[in-house]
Parts: C-alpha cells; sequence; structure tokens
C-alpha cells in the first residue's frame, strides 16, 4: 500500500518502506554503482511489490542538471561576523575558475550550521552539489556530514584525508608536510621544536600535521615532549595566546612549527613581545602561504597547498560523483617555501 494513502505509488513511498532517502531510490532504479548492491536488490524486490512504474517525464525532468554548484563557507565568525581565513579565499578564487572553465555556476553562501542549509541547495535542485569548505570544530558538524550521506547528498569537503571520512574528502598530505616542515627545521639544528595548533579528533588537519612532525623527530633520534604541543585555532590572537603560554611553562624550545600561517604570525608577536628574536632565537615554519607570509619581519617560511590544484580536484571529485564515474585520488602534495624566519 501507499504511504500516501491512495492512488499509483511514488519512489517516495519505497523510499519509506526500504529506510532510504527518496534520491537513493532514484539512483538504484537507474542502476547507479553508488548504490551497494544490496541496497539497489531490496529497493527493486519493494518496486516490484508495489508495481511502480518509473514515470519517463518526471525522471527526465529530476535528471537535469543545473549546472550549478554550490559553495558553502563554515568558518567562525570573530567579533563583527566577517572573517574568513584568507587561505579560503584563495581557494575561492580557484574554485571560481575551475568552474568558469567547465562552464559551471557557482553559487557562493556563509551558513550557520544549525540551518537546514542542504535544503536550500541540492534538495530543491538549485545545485546539482555542495563543496563544503571552513575551518571549525570537526565533531560539531559530523552528525550533519552523516546526514547528507544518508539522504544521498553529492558533496565533497575540503579536509584531512583518512580511512573514515564521512563522504567525499579531498586534502591535502598533512601528514607529509608536517614530516617535511620538521626535516627542514632539524636540517637548521633546531633540536626543541613546538607544535601550536589543537591537534585531536577536533582539528585532524592539525593532527596530521603534528603527527608529521613527531615523525620526523623520532627518525632524528629527537624525544617527543607534551609539554612543547600547545593548542590553538586558526587565528593571530590563538597564536599570539599559544606562544605566551609556551613561554611562561618554561620549556626550552628553539623552533615553532604553526598549524597555520595565522598562528605563525601571532606567535611571531609573542616572540617579540617576550624579546626573543626570529629566527636567531626561534625559528618558525607556517602553514597555508597567505599573501601576509610574504609581508612579516622577518617574511615567514611555510608549507605551500596546491590551490590551483585543489580547485580542480574538489570539482573533480564532485563531478565524479554527479555523473556517477570514479573519483581520482583525494590527496595534494604540499611543498616548502624557505624565506627568513627560519633559516639560520
Amino acid at each position: 500500500m501507499s504511504q500516501r494513502g491512495s492512488g499509483k505509488p511514488t519512489s517516495f513511498d519505497i523510499a519509506y518502506l526500504a529506510g532510504v532517502s527518496q534520491p537513493t531510490v532514484s539512483r538504484a532504479l537507474r542502476g547507479s554503482r553508488a548504490i551497494s548492491a544490496a541496497t539497489r536488490a531490496r529497493i527493486e524486490e519493494i518496486a516490484r511489490e508495489l508495481n511502480y512504474t518509473v514515470d519517463k517525464n518526471a525522471s527526465s525532468l529530476r535528471s537535469q542538471r543545473a549546472n550549478t554548484i554550490a559553495l558553502l563557507f563554515f568558518e567562525e565568525p570573530d567579533s563583527d561576523n566577517s572573517a574568513i581565513n584568507p587561505f579560503f579565499l584563495a581557494m575561492l578564487g580557484a574554485i571560481t575558475r575551475q568552474c568558469a572553465n567547465r562552464g559551471l555556476d557557482l553559487l557562493i553562501s556563509f551558513q550557520k550550521m544549525e540551518d537546514d542549509w542542504h535544503m536550500r541547495y541540492q534538495d530543491s535542485h538549485r545545485a546539482d552539489g555542495l563543496i563544503l569548505l571552513g575551518y571549525g570544530d570537526y565533531t560539531l558538524y559530523e552528525q550533519r556530514l552523516l546526514g547528507l550521506v544518508a539522504q544521498g547528498t553529492r558533496f565533497v569537503r575540503w579536509g584531512s584525508v583518512r580511512p573514515d571520512n564521512i563522504g567525499a574528502t579531498v586534502g591535502s598530505d598533512n601528514f607529509g608536510a608536517g614530516r617535511m616542515a620538521g626535516e627542514h627545521l632539524i636540517a637548521q639544528g633546531r633540536r626543541r621544536i613546538a607544535f601550536l595548533g589543537t591537534a585531536d579528533e577536533h582539528f585532524p588537519e592539525f593532527a596530521d600535521r603534528y603527527r608529521g612532525l613527531l615523525a620526523a623527530q623520532h627518525d632524528a633520534g629527537l624525544p617527543h615532549d607534551p609539554d612543547l604541543q600547545v593548542g590553538a585555532y586558526t587565528n593571530e590572537e590563538d597564536g599570539y595566546a599559544a606562544a605566551r603560554a609556551l613561554i611562561e611553562r618554561g620549556t626550552h624550545f628553539d623552533a615553532i612549527f604553526a598549524g597555520s600561517d595565522l598562528i605563525a604570525i601571532g606567535a611571531m608577536r609573542a616572540l617579540a613581545s617576550a624579546g626573543l628574536r626570529v629566527p636567531q632565537d626561534v625559528a618558525i615554519v607556517g602553514f597555508d602561504d597567505i599573501p601576509a607570509a610574504s609581508m612579516t619581519s622577518p617574511p615567514l617560511t611555510t608549507m605551500v597547498q596546491d590551490l590551483r590544484g585543489a580547485g580542480a580536484l574538489l570539482l573533480d571529485t564532485l563531478l565524479a560523483q554527479i555523473e556517477e564515474r570514479e573519483a581520482p585520488s583525494p590527496t595534494l602534495p604540499t611543498r616548502l617555501t624557505i624565506r627568513a624566519s627560519s633559516k639560520g
């Protein structure tokens, strides 16, 4: 019997009986490889029991692409509700160019996590899929990602690439970058390298960078000292506070690897206020190569992420879902740009 009470059964009825989303039913009945064989078989069996037939006209209308991608920012605003990490502003330019090159329109929106933002985009056919950007506590929007997967929303996010990622995730080789930064500082004769950044499940990208640093230290025979790690979010004030806390601990350090350039810039201010010279007393390496990194005094050594490659890979991964084909490799390499903050 139709869930709706009477009349011709619909794909929503099948979704209700199968315990899946309506988009999942539509994909299964089209033979999409994105749906597991077991789920597809269950949906097909229910369709047969209901004597369900596909409405060709409606199916054709639904399958029409909007040729539009929605880019949603999820970064916590500052006190005047205006902050967007400069790294993501640069990535926005790369994504915009990639969309233009492929004849796609791009919708851009700054989202609040409590809003039902997905309902306004793919579900309303305003966009064919979502690109999710933004630093923040991963655990706070984990449930939202699970919900997107459950309802069959096509999306890709920029973040830490791990085996347990929820949905499609694209990101840099953060572990390899952390190892590279550590190897550089060790090659400069630094032996007490601090890490500034919240390095746990709440901020998995920072955690990967920290693990890479620890690997470089282990390979060099240097001991691990947990007192050399101080939590910080991605902003200058947190970087300043973290460096001040490190100084006040009284633990000796001769280098800092910061989880982001903004943290590094804040740390440089704290070092200067404490009378510590960069790089003579403390060498410092950041991450992201935002425009301000080359304008600090001294200019900041930093790990560079491939922005052009990131824009292309995010879009390629999303289009692979939309077109139901195999997605490309999700990880991009990084490179080290050496400036005066870490030499000498």
